[in-house]
């Protein structure tokens, strides 16, 4: 799909506003970020992979990623050119397994357990890549230890943020 629009900025980031029968084209029904590949006045080669992001009325925000903006040398207020295909090879990112030692003691734990389930998928997405991306044994026993108790209630700080009542 090939469309002309204006660079605006949405908050602090730069967007461009994809309407609900645009999208439409791209995907039917979709109301989830949709994985497109897109180029700006032609660039980058190759398309850069993104999501575009609903905004509830089936319409979408296209957000500009830098490399975007500076490889196509637009910014704000730029009137572009814009090419959008649907990405049907996007996997939702790198997946990381659980832990043994973190999937015995979730089992064990109920109270962790139930606030592990409740956190977004991709919350617990963010807690296991940040265990997968320890290196010691001493470290991942240690985190994995601090996790439970995050998910069992105890408020404290995990992984550079501040914990609730296992949120």
């Amino acid at each position: 799909m090939k469309l002309t629009a204006t660079i605006q900025i949405r908050g602090i980031n730069p967007s461009v506003s994809i309407s609900a029968a645009n999208a439409a084209r791209l995907k039917t029904r979709w109301r989830k970020p949709m994985p497109v590949l897109i180029q700006v006045n032609g660039q980058p080669k190759p398309a850069w992979p993104i999501n575009m992001m609903p905004r509830g009325d089936g319409g979408f925000y296209l957000y500009l990623h830098a490399t975007v903006r500076n490889a196509s040398k637009t910014k704000v207020g730029d009137r572009v050119k814009i090419e959008i295909k649907f990405n049907p090879a996007y996997r939702n990112g790198p997946q990381h397994l659980m832990p043994p030692a973190f999937k015995t003691a979730l089992r064990r734990t109920p109270r962790a357990r139930q606030s592990w389930t409740a956190l977004p998928p991709s919350r617990q997405k963010e807690i296991l890549r940040y265990l997968a991306s320890l290196k010691s044994p001493e470290a991942k026993s240690r985190n994995i230890t601090r996790a439970l108790e995050v998910l069992s209630g105890k408020s404290t700080r995990f992984m550079a943020r501040s914990w609730k009542d296992g949120r």
